[in-house]
């Protein structure tokens, strides 16, 4: 089978300016994609602004022989994703590739939590691939083809401790891939979903004795993989570290049915609820108001 290549495609990479946007970057761009290195420039907190690294990594493309463009717009407003999106389409004529890998963090034990705690971390995270793919929808709807990736995190699939905002924000990616997953499909846009354990500049100082290991060029093939042509799926989350490739789903139990369901029941049968033997795992919405549709007609014959 022949390598997987972008050429004359266009991708925006948010948050390009180092740690995993910087390998996605660089991965797309060798493969023949036109880069727009997107890159607010500000420290782990999301405080100030320095076009420095996205210039930087737009001289390493260039100087490997790519084509790749520096932005230095914010993600946090819609008006910066409208800017991502028309650099793009200023440069290279076209927006084919969207990865939304721009975050801030400003850990905090739920309790203590505080608005500007809160809402810059939604506004990078959750709303910043709003404001970004939104722009980029319409061009990719218009076209018949895109490619979204969101960036999601092991600590909302699974939470972690002092970061309610962070985990909230990032399950929030997750719901935003399944739905344009669904929306996109007869446009031939497909949207999937990384959760990454990587070495950057935001988890230097919690991976410990595992940095190593965590080299994040071992999470841009999968990004890179998403991002193609030959990409099969839509709608998934993709758990990456280390070199090793997993899936996360949602699972449901057949759980209990009763149509005249009291408090008593559900604590009664709480085993049978959440007994995982022959879960399922819905596609959709529809996938399991399909499945309790046939419960209720099986219980009516």
């Amino acid at each position: 089978m022949s390598d997987i290549g972008y050429d004359g495609q266009v991708a925006i990479v948010t948050g390009a300016g180092g740690g995993l946007g910087r390998q996605h970057a660089l991965l797309l761009a060798s493969r023949g994609a036109r880069v727009v290195v997107n890159d607010l420039g500000g420290s782990v907190s999301g405080e100030g602004a320095d076009k420095g690294p996205a210039d930087h990594v737009v001289e390493e493309i260039r100087a490997a022989g790519g084509e790749a463009v520096a932005d230095g717009n914010s993600v946090a407003t819609p008006e910066g994703g409208q800017a991502i999106v028309g650099t793009a389409i200023e440069q290279f004529g076209r927006i084919d590739i969207v990865v939304n890998n721009a975050g801030i963090l400003r850990d905090k034990t739920f309790h203590n939590l505080t608005p500007d705690l809160l809402n810059p971390v939604l506004d990078v995270h959750l709303k910043g691939a709003f404001h970004v793919t939104q722009p980029a929808w319409v061009k990719m709807r218009e076209q018949g083809y895109g490619r979204v990736i969101n960036t999601a995190s092991q600590s909302g699939v699974l939470g972690n401790f002092g970061q309610s905002n962070y985990g909230a924000a990032k399950m929030g990616l997750v719901g935003l891939t399944r739905v344009l997953a669904l929306e996109g499909a007869k446009y031939n846009i497909k949207v999937n979903a990384i959760a990454p354990i990587a070495r950057t500049r935001m988890t230097e100082d919690i991976m410990g004795s595992l940095a190593d290991s965590l080299d994040p060029e071992l999470v841009s093939p999968v990004v890179a993989w998403l991002a193609s042509e030959d990409c099969s799926v839509t709608g998934e989350v993709f758990t990456v570290a280390a070199g090793r490739v997993g899936r996360f789903f949602v699972g449901m139990t057949k759980g209990y049915f009763n149509p005249h369901l009291t408090v008593e029941d559900v604590r009664d049968h709480l085993d049978q609820i959440r007994d995982e033997t022959g879960y399922l795992v819905p596609g959709s919405a529809n996938d399991e108001n399909g499945f309790l549709f046939k419960m209720l007609q099986e219980h009516a014959g």
